[in-house]
């Protein structure tokens, strides 16, 4: 739990005093996309795991 906290905290203190603000928000918006991203491979990586691998 301390390190999701830790990682908490360095996203919230890379924006901090960040101009111009749409900026900060692009950059917000690209972050979670990337996060749904890797969640979605992870997801997909263990669901063929779980099945066997058969394409």
């Amino acid at each position: 739990m301390g390190t999701l906290l830790h990682f908490k905290s360095l996203y919230t203190e890379a924006f901090d005093d960040c101009r111009p603000s749409f900026v900060v928000l692009l950059l917000k918006g690209y972050a979670i996309f990337c996060a749904i991203l890797l969640f979605m491979a992870l997801y997909a990586f263990l669901y063929r795991a779980f099945t066997g691998f058969e394409f």
